[in-house]
This record gives C-alpha cells, structure tokens and sequence, in this order.
C-alpha cells in the first residue's frame, strides 16, 4: 500500500513542474487527496459496502471539487491536474499513466444499469473542459484536446478536437504531453483555405477592373470617332 502512495506522489512530480515539495504535494493537491479517496471508496463499493463507498465518495467531491463515483476504475500512476469539475461515472475505466486535467467529464449516455462509460487506454490525455461520453473506447497514446466532445470510439495515437470531435492526427507516438497551442484545427484550416482562395479571387478582380475600363475607353473614342467622321480627315 505504501508503495502505491510513494507512486501517486512521484507522478505528481513528473507530471506537475509547479510541484515543489513533499508537503506541497500531500496537503496541497486535490487530485491526489481525490484518488486516495477513491480507492478507499473503490475497495468499499466492491466489499458491498454501497452506501459507505457512496457516502465516502460524496465527501471527497465536497472537499476536492473532483467527483469519482466508487464504482470508476482506476489504473496506476493516474493524475488529475488542478481537477475541479472533473466528474469520473460508475462504469467508467481508466488505464494506466493518464492525465486529466480540469472540468474534463467521463459521462454516461444511457439510464440502463450495464456498461454505460467510456473505457480509457494507457498514456492518454484529456485535455481541460473534454467530455467524453458513452460507451465507448480511448485507444493509447489518444489525446482529447480542449473543450472536446467526443461521443465514439477513438483509435489509438490519435487526436481528437472539437464539437463533436474529429479525429486530426493518428499514430502519434505514446508521450503524456498536450501543447492544446500546437493542435491541429481543421476548422481552422478550413477557413485558411477559403481565405487563399478569396484572395486569390480578389486579386484577379482587381486585374479585370482595372484593364477593362481602359478598353471600354478605347472603344468608346473609335467610335466617337467613326460617328464624327473623324477618320476621314
């Protein structure tokens, strides 16, 4: 068990550079004090001990923000950065070595009692304010950047953005990483391409306007020019 803990804190460090001390990190950190209580509540829910579990899972969300329902699991070296908002479902699973970051949702699509939550891989980020919801499957190595909602399965490497979230990248190297600066936008490459070609549009408008008036001038004085007679002086 000890040893489970020295992990949750190591990971805190490798994951967190503002992370500057072990008292820091054990009173300061509502990520971690969210999973501690959750495997107490996890290892309650499966002894049927419900409501307990239920019970202990309420006070950890009043406290941290950070609600997990007892029944979630959970893998190792599993980190939630800043964590308020984050809300984790009954059947949802978590591998191992992933980061959630604030807001982020792992939500249920259906009021049957089965499987309704997605099942996440290894190496997986989820980038701030993300809903992930249904049941449904987070390859490794995926990354769900910002704000995204994603609502069916995701291969693994892949990147997903947007509403509702299209993947962008695939068979990205497994890393814990998510620079959301460096993330590609389709809608916004979208809009580069129609940008181009509106100004490649312009320019040749441009052209047209400014060499027809010059001909129409031309042909104007020829004529003015036939009809006074003008060419046979």
């Amino acid at each position: 068990m000890f040893s489970r803990l020295r992990e949750d804190v190591r990971t805190v460090f490798e994951r967190d550079p503002a992370a500057r001390g072990l008292p820091e990190v054990i009173f300061c950190y509502p990520g971690l004090h969210a999973l501690w209580g959750h495997r107490v509540a996890h290892f309650l829910w499966c002894h049927h001990l419900k409501f307990s579990g239920r019970f202990l899972s309420h006070l950890g969300r009043f406290f941290t923000g950070i609600e997990i329902h007892p029944g979630a699991r959970i893998g190792r070296r599993f980190f939630i950065d800043h964590g308020s908002g984050v809300v984790i479902g009954e059947t949802a699973e978590i591998g191992d070595d992933v980061l959630m970051y604030q807001g982020t949702v792992l939500g249920g699509t259906s009021i049957s009692k089965g499987k309704r939550h997605p099942t996440l891989g290894n190496n997986i980020v989820v980038g701030a304010g993300a809903i992930v919801l249904g049941n449904i499957t987070i390859g490794d190595g995926a990354k769900i950047g910002a704000g995204a909602v994603v609502v069916r399965s995701v291969p693994e490497g892949a990147t997903v953005v947007g509403v509702p979230g299209r993947i962008v990248e695939e068979h990205r190297p497994l890393q814990i990483d998510l620079e959301h600066g460096h993330l590609p936008d389709p809608v916004a490459k979208a809009l580069r391409v129609v940008l181009e070609e509106q100004a490649r549009l312009e320019d040749r408008l441009s052209h047209l306007e400014s060499s027809s008036p010059g001909e129409f001038k031309e042909k104007v004085i020829n004529i003015l020019k036939e009809l006074n007679g003008e060419d046979q002086l």
